[in-house]
């Protein structure tokens, strides 16, 4: 998707020079938000968005510091992925099956330096706290984002089994019912469409909500769609042929246009709910099981 930022430091870089914030550039001179924050924003819209849902029962969104393995109730654990450390046959990793890419200016970027000024007017207190700072600020961005979940991961998990040294089988766990992977799919697809809690911007109401959108339901992982806002008017119309010939089902908005994101996302949420679709399992309906219990931690 692509969304606009205004007079932003969306993810400031180190104070390089002394008391001044930087904000990240690329080489070619275009700022960026680097893929960490893309997620730490995103799972600030789906903690928001599951705390308003009627059906969230126990379920939670763990702070990015502190990830649990409790699959079936932590979103993040669940979306996010974890790194614990490995004790016995226990398995103490889980590939994130969501995924993102930094978001990048598509153009070179106009920065320039804000001067901040802490005033002093106490005669109690020493002149010398008086505080200057200055902060680099972008002018005007139209930011290019990607977001991928992997539906066979959400809410699933696949083991390996071995016998002296060869991998002999393969198996998978579900760890919540159809009802929950389908709901955790709705607020993924929501939650990108409310992105706003950027770092440096607590005071500044910076919005990363997109402009232009293109959501594709595909047959297979793919990634190539991420290319589209960013590709010329051929590669284009390859990229939405090849999405056709496999039958993957996509929707476009733009606010500029007649069709606007909010439709594009109002038709891909009907899309998404259809009684006539469903999420793809792997485990061909296995009965629910904490994620601890499947890997011998209970």
């Amino acid at each position: 998707m692509l969304s606009p930022f205004e007079n932003h430091i969306a993810n400031g870089g180190e104070k390089l020079l002394g008391n001044a914030s930087s904000i990240k550039r690329r080489p070619d001179g275009r700022v960026y938000v680097s893929g960490q924050m893309q997620r730490h924003v995103l799972f600030s819209a789906v903690d928001r968005l599951n705390e308003l849902d009627p059906l969230k029962s126990d379920t939670f969104v763990s702070n990015g510091d502190g990830i649990s393995n409790y699959v079936e109730r932590d979103l993040r654990s669940d979306m996010g992925g974890f790194m614990h450390p490995s004790k016995g046959d226990y398995s103490g990793r889980r590939i994130a099956p969501l995924s993102v890419t930094p978001a990048v200016a598509k153009e070179s970027s106009e920065v320039g330096r804000d001067l901040l000024v802490r005033l002093k007017v106490s005669q109690d207190e020493d002149a010398k706290v008086q505080a200057l700072a200055t902060k680099e600020v972008s002018q005007s961005d139209l930011m290019h984002m990607n977001f991928f979940l992997d539906i066979s991961s959400l809410g699933i998990s696949k083991a390996f089994k071995y016998e002296k040294s060869f991998n002999v089988e393969k198996k998978y766990f579900k760890h919540t019912t159809e009802e929950e992977r389908q709901r955790r799919a709705n607020l993924y697809l929501n939650a990108t469409k409310s992105m706003n809690d950027y770092a440096n911007q607590a005071r500044n109401a910076v919005s990363g909500e997109p402009q232009e959108v293109i959501i594709v339901f595909d047959s297979i992982l793919s990634r190539k769609a991420s290319r589209y806002f960013t590709a010329e008017t051929q590669e284009r119309k390859n990229i939405l042929e090849e999405l056709d010939d496999r039958k993957a089902t996509y929707f476009m908005g733009d606010d500029k246009g007649e069709l606007s994101v909010f439709h594009a996302y109002k038709a891909a949420m009907i899309f998404l709910n259809s009684k006539e679709n469903s999420l793809y399992d792997p485990s061909n309906g296995a009965e629910p099981i904490t994620f601890a219990k499947a890997f011998g931690r209970e």
